[in-house]
């Protein structure tokens, strides 16, 4: 097998290390994500593959959704790396929720590498109907609603 050298490679891959810390790189585009929303509800898929379930800690503090994450890359024993390109370490995002979501309802599941998030729109944030009420002219006449301002 010819190994050759490639400088772009080279270049990305001192790059890399000069962004990350001890080869885990801490920025959130280790952890991509997708945000929507359906009905009264804001669904979030994060991509976490290969992380243990037991590791993944969701904390919610004024507002602020924090997930973090550990990753770790098994080798054998005394083994001599030729290629990691894959992120290993302690990860974290954070997501600035807003006031209009139900904090205590916020629900959470792992499947096949991706955190699932589904965070419920709050009751008092939720569209609503306003019923109009149709009253008869004699009735607004009599009760003012239709007298110009001043005119009592």
């Amino acid at each position: 097998m010819a190994l050759t050298f490639d400088p772009f490679r080279e270049m990305d891959r001192f790059a890399a290390r000069l962004l990350t810390d001890g080869g885990a790189q801490r920025s959130s585009s280790w952890m991509p994500m997708d945000l929507h929303r359906v009905g009264d509800r804001y669904v979030v898929h994060v991509d976490l593959p290969g992380v243990d379930p037991g590791s993944i800690d969701l904390d919610v503090d004024a507002g602020t959704l924090t997930i973090q994450a550990e990753r770790t890359l098994g080798a054998a024993e005394g083994a001599r790396w030729i290629a990691r390109e894959r992120p290993a370490g302690r990860f974290t995002r954070q997501l600035s929720l807003g006031p209009d979501v139900d904090l205590d309802a916020i629900h959470a599941s792992y499947e096949h590498g991706v955190l699932s998030l589904t965070i419920p729109v709050a009751e008092r944030a939720r569209p609503r109907k306003i019923a109009v009420e149709q009253r008869s002219d004699a009735s607004a006449l009599t009760d003012g609603a239709l007298e110009p301002e001043g005119a009592r």
